[in-house]
């Protein structure tokens, strides 16, 4: 049974449902990661770092979005295993709960450890490992292209056990939220919790390249399946984690990083001479190439975990209060999209999240100190205008904020100035006081201009 969910009433019963508990836990995460960046400023010990903190933020966004309004193809729905395969129904109410959160972990773990293993699968779990530092903000780097939803194929003993689907469909984003909390360098070891729960120190090994720690601790809320398992590892004092991935994401654009993997399986299997290996690509071990391709296009990895270039490009205090603006009023956004999420409709949701996508991937490309972000930036900024000029309206945002027209045509027009200032005024201006640095270096002969 295959099910294209935005067509499905029930699950867009779900989103809108997603939606509303969003509004609460949004607003948690944001406390939760303002305390945290308070706490390691005030003990001199700031594990976030501005342009990667709002490339995390803004991964969140997306992820967020995309799955309130349910874009994907559902390969087999837990309803449709509930009614098929259900040999007995759990009439204790506490029995049912505690059943079901056990079995949507198990299956997080085995689905966890298949994005790990599996070539195609690592697509979509990639940009959660893809920043190079370790923060509350990480654990918002979520995917975009987990577009084929197979989840519920691994839900299959909650079926056969009769397990509601509410439940399953109450418990899961709980799920996916109590995972929140481990992702912090400053929580050390928590002793006998250590043997039952996921905790920070266990999560720091999993997001670590060392290779003591590659593809160890997969469990989401329980550790108890990686000890089962054989895929625990605990954290080494003689052993610093070293965060990110081998092959660098190089860019803080999260809609590129979603797809660079599956972008480079895709080139792989088109140059590959072998039709076996055009095939078998998509299903080997993760990070697996033709040998062919491999020796004809080589991919730099990281080989000295301790030593390698971390990506930071040039950034300055303007473009970083930008970024955080931009970051900030497309949270504001997102946040007043679920608030409306019903009256503006299926179909203004989908343009109205398009206007938050190019948002997110013309700053975060303007982060990258990328030229083509102005001509992403104007074009968004002239289309935002447009439509208010066109509709007299940004998708009942007037009837929430006096002068919204106004003050929502000013952000698009802001847009378009920073896109043009970040763009040609400020680097331009950069590059000039370095030639003026050069030329005073070398009258002083400390440097030679050739």
């Amino acid at each position: 049974m295959v099910i294209f969910v935005i067509f499905d009433r029930t699950i867009s019963l779900l989103m809108e449902t997603y939606a509303t508990a969003l509004l609460y836990a949004i607003p948690f995460f944001v406390v939760l990661l303002t305390i945290e960046i308070g706490y390691g400023y005030f003990v001199k010990n700031q594990m976030h770092k501005v342009m990667d903190t709002v490339s995390s933020i803004s991964s969140g966004l997306t992820n967020i979005i995309k799955d309130t309004l349910g874009l994907a193809l559902i390969v087999v729905s837990y309803p449709f295993l509930l009614e098929h395969l259900a040999i007995t129904e759990i009439k204790t109410s506490w029995l049912v709960w505690l059943i079901a959160f056990v079995v949507i972990d198990f299956a997080g773990y085995w689905n966890h450890r298949l994005s790990h293993k599996v070539n195609i699968f690592w697509n979509q779990h990639v940009i959660h490992h893809s920043s190079e530092e370790f923060n509350l903000a990480c654990a918002l780097r979520q995917p975009i292209s987990n577009l084929i939803g197979y989840f519920s194929l691994l839900l299959i003993p909650a079926a056969v056990l009769g397990v509601p689907h509410v439940v399953i469909a109450v418990l899961a984003p709980i799920h996916l939220f109590a995972q929140f909390w481990y992702h912090t360098r400053h929580i050390n070891k928590m002793g006998w919790l250590e043997y039952v729960l996921v905790t920070p120190s266990q999560h720091r090994v999993h997001h670590a390249i060392n290779p003591e720690y590659i593809d160890k601790n997969l469990g989401q809320v329980l550790c108890i399946w990686d000890r089962m398992f054989g895929t625990f590892q605990e954290e080494l004092e003689e052993v610093p984690p070293q965060y990110g991935v081998l092959k660098p994401a190089a860019t803080w654009n999260p809609i590129l990083i979603n797809f660079q993997h599956l972008l480079r399986i895709m080139k792989d299997a088109w140059y590959t001479r072998s039709y076996w290996d055009k095939i078998r690509i998509w299903f080997m071990p993760t990070g697996w190439r033709p040998k062919d391709v491999k020796e004809a296009y080589p991919i730099e990895i990281i080989t000295d975990v301790y030593h390698f270039k971390r990506y930071a490009p040039q950034a300055t205090l303007g473009i970083k209060l930008y970024s955080i603006f931009q970051m900030a009023f497309s949270l504001f956004l997102m946040m007043f999209m679920f608030y409306n999420y019903v009256e503006i409709g299926f179909d203004g949701l989908l343009w109205f999240s398009g206007f938050i996508f190019v948002g997110i991937y013309g700053y975060t490309t303007l982060m990258d100190r990328k030229e083509y972000a102005v001509w992403i930036e104007v074009g968004r900024g002239l289309a935002g205008i447009l439509w208010v000029w066109y509709s007299g309206d940004f998708f009942g945002l007037n009837n929430y904020l006096p002068h919204a027209s106004i003050w929502i045509s000013a952000y698009f027009l802001l847009t378009i100035i920073g896109g043009v200032y970040f763009t040609y005024l400020e680097q331009g201006r950069k590059g000039r006081m370095e030639q003026l640095a050069d030329k005073e270096l070398s009258k002083d002969g400390r440097v030679e201009i050739g």
